[in-house]
């Protein structure tokens, strides 16, 4: 009886003992299934920052805000001078080397991102870009670039005008923090001077290929490859800001002086002494015995650097009802800006071209104006869009918007971006770094900038891509079919010959 009351007691202690456990087990399982209940729905409210939550600068994560999954929030990664110098001014290796697509742009690519292929066309066969065609455009070049897992490295060869090499590599490096992962290993030479050398004439057998030279313009006689200018990132000698800021103040000029309340005439201000052609310009300002209706005035810069640029803001140059652009030495970075104005431009037959004005249409985006008889040119462009206001403002409103909407800056850097990947892919040979050259970022560029007043490491923080995009790049339209291209070209040359004749008439009735 007793050994009996013993087991009994003890299978009881048993089974109050397997109750606890599953009591035990029943509250983790219930703990358990809360928690993971809590996760799912966190995370269909908040996206996953798991991409960039461990992206560290001066050795400190960066902090992220919750991210609406309908909208993702650009992450913002700073540049930190003081970390940069403490570290013996070592490129950090911390920024991210994956590009994360959130959303597609789904957009194609405005219509001069064509020329990409036009400018490639002497590369695309079997031979490809041979190290030997690179080594040939050394010979005027101003840089090497070279592009090796992400990381740009430069050899220089000799000093460029002003600040222009060093923007230029700028724009590069902000390509690459916008897009990073995205760019293949590649070399490319850079001439930074204005006018093309790669001629035509010296390269039209199959024997002799021209070298790949990178530039700001070319011409139709030339094979120079055309690239954004270095001022889309400001221009500090003459106190010029970034483009994407000026874009802003020529929207917010447009608006001070409504159009018909502008001066009746054509407007230009600028350096008249680097052309012939502008010097012969200067004949058509108003005299006491002529007026051609144009308002011509010479720039000073030397003069103006003294006074703080106070006459030369260009956002506060579209008080006329019309602009002229006229060439200088080559093609002129004016020719932004000029067109940007809500004014009809009077363009001076140009010789030169830059990446995207090969797409601009005369009588759409511009008047087009006779090299060789500007005055009279002039004078009939201005008493045409004064006694056809409405069509004048089309024009003024066609290049405007042009610039604002197709030359912003995201499209800036999708052109650079489409074109690098489609000149590397040309390459029939492994970039490589080459013996001396030096890395270059973001940090040793802005940092150490302290060039004129000041304004360099101002305008590179200004135009400093914050992070990655989160976007993708626009699509690359296809080439130009050759029947597409040859009607292009043929609505070009009706338009203007249409507006001489135009010109003919008016100037024969008058002498009649």
């Amino acid at each position: 009886m007793g050994s009996f009351s013993s087991s009994g007691w003890q299978i009881w202690q048993l089974i109050r003992l397997e109750k606890r456990r599953l009591t035990i087990l029943t509250s983790t399982l219930t703990l358990f299934c809360l928690a993971i209940f809590v996760a799912i729905f966190s995370s269909s409210i908040w996206i996953d920052t798991t991409h960039y939550s461990k992206f560290a600068l001066d050795n400190s994560s960066v902090e992220l805000n919750k991210i609406k999954p309908d909208r993702p929030k650009r992450i913002e990664i700073p540049i930190n001078c003081t970390t940069f110098t403490t570290h013996n001014q070592t490129c950090p290796t911390n920024y991210p080397k994956e590009y994360y697509e959130y959303t597609s742009s789904n957009q194609t690519c405005p219509n001069y991102f064509r020329w990409i292929h036009e400018d490639l066309n002497p590369w695309r066969n079997p031979e490809g870009i041979t190290r030997e065609m690179l080594e040939r455009g050394k010979k005027t070049a101003h840089l090497r670039i070279v592009i090796v897992n992400g990381r740009v490295y430069v050899d220089k060869y000799k000093d460029s005008i002003q600040s222009r090499a060093r923007f230029t590599l700028w724009g590069i490096l902000q390509l690459l923090r916008r897009y990073p992962g995205r760019l293949p290993d590649l070399e490319m030479m850079f001439d930074c001077d204005d006018r093309p050398v790669v001629l035509s004439k010296y390269y039209n057998s199959a024997v002799m290929k021209p070298p790949p030279l990178f530039r700001y313009c070319s011409d139709r006689w030339s094979k120079d490859i055309v690239f954004p200018d270095w001022s889309f990132w400001g221009w500090a000698e003459i106190n010029i800001k970034p483009w994407s800021s000026v874009l802003k103040d020529i929207r917010e000029g447009n608006k001070e002086t409504k159009w018909m309340e502008r001066e009746p005439y054509a407007y230009w201000k600028g350096n008249p002494f680097v052309a012939e052609t502008r010097q012969d310009l200067l004949k058509c300002n108003a005299s006491a015995t002529d007026d051609w209706n144009a308002r011509l005035y010479i720039q000073d810069w030397v003069r103006e650097s003294e006074h703080g640029f106070e006459h030369s803001d260009v956002s506060r140059q579209c008080n006329h009802r019309y602009k002229i652009y006229i060439e200088g030495y080559a093609w002129s970075v004016s020719e932004k800006y000029i067109l940007a104005c809500d004014s009809p431009t009077l363009m001076v037959t140009p010789h030169y071209h830059d990446f995207f004005t090969r797409s601009l249409q005369p009588v759409h985006h511009y008047w087009p104006i006779r090299k060789t008889d500007k005055c009279k040119s002039i004078k009939f462009a201005v008493d045409w869009g004064n006694n056809h206001k409405k069509k004048a403002q089309e024009i003024g409103r066609a290049s405007s918007q042009f610039m604002q909407e197709e030359l912003k800056m995201d499209y800036v850097y999708d052109y650079m971006f489409h074109l690098l990947n489609e000149y590397a892919k040309l390459l029939k040979f492994k970039p490589e770094i080459p013996e001396g050259a030096t890395e270059v970022c973001s940090e040793s560029m802005a940092c150490n900038a302290y060039g004129f007043k000041g304004l360099e490491k101002k305008f590179m923080m200004e135009s400093l891509e914050k992070g990655p995009s989160i976007e993708s790049p626009c699509d690359l339209p296809p080439p130009y079919e050759p029947n597409l291209l040859r009607a292009f070209y043929a609505r070009q040359v009706k338009s203007i010959r249409n507006v001489e004749q135009w010109e003919n008439t008016y100037f024969g009735k008058q002498n009649n």
